[in-house]
């Protein structure tokens, strides 16, 4: 699949933005790793990828379970279960396995799962707090819930300010409504926790100031030239809008003092009491 379709993700499913994933994910991943250490993920736990896009965390946590534990990865996009696939394949990750769902519409994966991990899935979803229940449903008692969410997508700047960006900062925002989600929905998360059966053990802010040098950089930076294609395409933005921010985002990465403030994510672990 190279282009997006009727009903797909507000973001889209496209071959650009698999890629512009892995470059996310690769940003992140050390944050990441960090955190599945401390809520206790490890060798044998058995763990629910949420959401898992393609793949890239699956992955991960497979390395980390080994041939004692389970990962079971769900997602929607056709096109991403198969680039989820072919990651598990390549790699001969026998702990695997791979479910194509509706988060929405389908149940989940029968478990109980020692851990599930979540990012930036209920933000997208229409119901965040039936996938909350749903999570619950196959969690083992003690299990833990993992989740990064967005908690404040606006403070996401550039310094010194350019309003191309924040502009299309916005745009983001308001297609990311149109289309039944809401980003800040890491705000409301610990409420539907407490609501099902969940006590907060901890929650931590994620959020960088960052130069252009920086690797972390790159997440928003390949966002911003993905986003701007899939923006077109949904009419949202025209060609002269999409030019002036990549004439911005490129003096951004090239004029010195510049920095990026991102947007602030909610790194949130509850356990099922």
């Amino acid at each position: 699949m190279t282009e997006s379709t009727a009903g797909d993700y507000v973001l889209g499913t496209h071959d650009a933005e698999l890629q512009r994933l892995g470059v996310q994910h690769r940003a992140w991943r050390p944050v990441v790793l960090e955190c599945w250490k401390n809520a206790g993920v490890t060798s044998g736990s058995r763990v629910l990828d949420v959401g898992a896009g393609p793949g890239y965390a699956t992955v991960d946590l497979a390395k980390i379970v080994g041939r004692s534990g389970r990962v079971v990865a769900v997602e929607r996009s056709p096109n991403f279960v198969s680039a989820t696939r072919r990651a598990v394949q390549e790699r001969s990750l026998s702990s695997v396995e791979v479910h194509e769902l509706d988060l929405m519409h389908s149940d989940l994966p029968t478990g109980p799962f020692d851990f599930t991990w979540c990012r930036w899935v209920l933000c997208f979803v229409s119901n965040p707090e039936l996938l909350v229940k749903k999570i619950a449903n196959v969690l083992r008692q003690n299990g833990r819930a993992i989740f990064h969410e967005y908690g404040h997508y606006t403070t996401w700047r550039f310094f010194p300010q350019r309003d191309s960006l924040e502009e299309f900062r916005n745009h983001v925002v308001a297609t990311w409504r149109k289309s039944g989600g809401e980003p800040d929905t890491g705000l409301q998360l610990p409420m539907w926790l407490a609501r099902n059966g969940f006590v907060v053990r901890s929650v931590v802010p994620r959020i960088f100031c960052l130069q252009p040098s920086d690797y972390m950089w790159r997440w928003p930076s390949e966002f911003i030239q993905v986003h701007l294609l899939r923006l077109q395409e949904l009419g949202a933005i025209d060609s002269a809008f999409a030019d002036k921010v990549r004439a911005d985002l490129a003096a951004a990465e090239n004029e010195q003092p510049s920095l990026m403030l991102t947007p602030l994510v909610l790194e949130i672990v509850a356990e099922k009491v």
